[in-house]
């Protein structure tokens, strides 16, 4: 009769009659779809053909519609974190070469990709020349804590700059300094690359002490802590923010050959291998 069902054994689910069937289907997607569980009503028919044809019990088939939705979830979510933290190449620790990156200690980074250290407001200062993984190892860094859950921004210490002096100039300072204090994670590049404008060291200072004991930051820089009051052009506001950067802080040196030489000297031979295998020999 129509309206009645069968049941395979207890904890098992029904199998109605088409009609019943039908409509139950399409409540179910209705109810879904009012909750905004879209990934999961897109989902509900493969997952109740497995269901049956697994013979899944009502808590297993639920489960495994709810896991779909939370995967979905968290895909979108990361890919928002992403697209905020704003990470200029698609580096990430994993595919670090360490064996090119003299004094990196291995074992650090590792402990580093855990996030742990944003657990309690500690900050890492790269310190080195160019071309030897600083800004790969603060991108990859940046990336781990994304997909940690972890709020995070990426930006240029130039850019920092020139971003604090328009916000000062159009009257937006303390909406500027708020945003540079709500990630969890803030990653700063290239200090001492570019010459900084005379107010560069105070915005940077006034993030640093937003920050301090509260976030992370990670400093990836070409000149050692000692002369960053040249750098700043302010040797007492450079003082104050490295104080407050070091008082709980890691912090590698990079050494070694630029990768961009190391590239340039392998194509090279590669060149210079390939011009030989084409000579013909003397006769």
């Amino acid at each position: 009769m129509s309206g009645h069902t069968t049941t395979h054994s207890a904890g098992r689910l029904p199998v109605p009659s088409t009609t019943e069937a039908a409509s139950l289907y399409q409540r179910l997607r209705g109810h879904l779809a009012l909750l905004k569980l879209h990934d999961a009503a897109e989902a509900l028919p493969t997952v109740l053909d497995q269901a049956a044809a697994e013979d899944l019990s009502m808590t297993a088939a639920l489960d495994r519609l709810l896991s779909i939705e939370v995967d979905a979830t968290e895909a979108r979510r990361l890919a928002g974190r992403l697209r905020f933290a704003c990470l200029p190449t698609p580096a990430s620790l994993e595919d670090f070469d360490y064996d090119a990156a003299a004094g990196v200690d291995r074992k650090l980074i590792d402990e580093l990709a855990t996030c742990r250290y944003l657990e309690t407001a500690t900050n890492v200062l790269l310190i080195g020349p160019p071309g030897v993984g600083k800004t790969h190892l603060s991108v990859g860094l940046a990336r781990a804590a994304a997909h940690a859950g972890y709020r995070t921004y990426f930006t240029t210490a130039a850019d920092l700059a020139a971003r604090c002096h328009r916000a000062a100039i159009e009257g937006r300072w303390a909406t500027t300094m708020r945003f540079y204090a709500g990630p969890t994670l803030l990653v700063i590049d290239e200090l001492g690359y570019l010459p900084l404008p005379g107010e560069a060291a105070s915005a940077l200072f006034q993030v640093v002490s937003q920050r301090y004991m509260k976030t992370s930051i990670v400093i990836t820089t070409n000149r050692g802590v000692g002369s960053w009051g040249e750098v700043l052009g302010d040797s007492t506001v450079a003082a104050a923010m490295l104080d407050r950067l070091l008082h709980r802080s890691v912090v590698l040196n990079l050494d070694g050959d630029s990768y961009r030489r190391r590239d340039h000297h392998a194509r090279s031979e590669k060149l210079r291998q390939a011009t030989n295998g084409t000579r013909q020999p003397l006769q």
